[in-house]
């Protein structure tokens, strides 16, 4: 297993598309990648709209990178950006990057980053572009993930001694981005049918998720859930089993 904790990740963020209400579980979820060691975000701070980023910055020790608008209708933030994610790349000290943006200038820079095997994590809106999307290894709508961070409802105060205690709540479902769409399924399906199976037909979530993120950026956070295993597990063609450790198997119904 791959100790995360001594890899390093760069943290690029455009601060003109990207709000800093999802930094924290943007953050979260770079913890898969490793520890974000390079944090900077790009913009022109003579802008009042850059305030929530300027304190921001501060709270969680973010590099702040000035560019000015050097000409009207251009973005010289993306340049900036772009030059230092270069830079970063060729000192060859960087393991892992995250964009955060909604911008789809950046897929030409996602794309040569992965071309060199470093893994991209992509954070916009749901209004990001495709070929931002599926040019990062895995692109994440950061509105769906601010959905999934919220925390669990606090648990029902115990009865009373010789009350009688109240029906349970339904577990809540999670609020999804958006429905699980057939070429979701479809994706899931074919990686299934590539994937080594086990004698009952039940093939490793893990080697699932792996071969799918080979044909695309999508992430289960998008649909509302924090794990691909959560994410299956309501859909009617698969059966999903638990074992011994926590590892996660799934088998095609259909």
């Amino acid at each position: 297993m791959i100790d995360t904790t001594t890899r390093n990740v760069a943290l690029l963020i455009d601060a003109d598309n990207a709000s800093a209400a999802t930094l924290d579980p943007v953050l979260t979820v770079l913890a898969e990648l490793g520890t974000v060691n390079v944090r900077r975000v790009y913009g022109n701070w003579s802008k009042p709209a850059l305030k929530a980023w300027s304190d921001m910055s501060i709270k969680h020790g973010i590099e702040p990178q000035q560019q000015f608008d050097l000409t009207k209708g251009k973005n010289a933030t993306d340049m900036k950006m772009t030059i230092d994610a270069m830079d970063l790349l060729f000192r060859g000290r960087i393991d892992g990057f995250g964009i955060m943006s909604s911008d789809s200038d950046f897929m030409p820079l996602a794309t040569r980053i992965r071309q060199d095997g470093i893994p991209v994590y992509g954070f916009g809106t749901s209004r990001t572009p495709e070929g931002f999307r599926q040019a990062c290894t895995r692109f994440i709508d950061v509105g769906a993930l601010n959905e999934t961070s919220q925390p669990m409802p606090a648990p029902a105060p115990a009865p009373v001694a010789g009350e009688k205690a109240a029906a349970p709540a339904p577990a809540p479902r999670p609020k999804t981005a958006q429905p699980i769409d057939e070429q979701v399924i479809k994706l899931l399906i074919d990686a299934y049918n590539a994937v080594k199976r086990d004698e009952k037909g039940y093939a490793s979530v893990a080697e699932l998720g792996q071969l799918a993120g080979n044909r695309s950026s999508f992430d289960a956070r998008n649909y509302g859930f924090n794990r691909l295993s959560d994410l299956i597990e309501t859909i009617p063609n698969f059966q999903h089993e638990r074992r011994e450790g926590g590892r996660s198997f799934v088998k095609r119904l259909r």
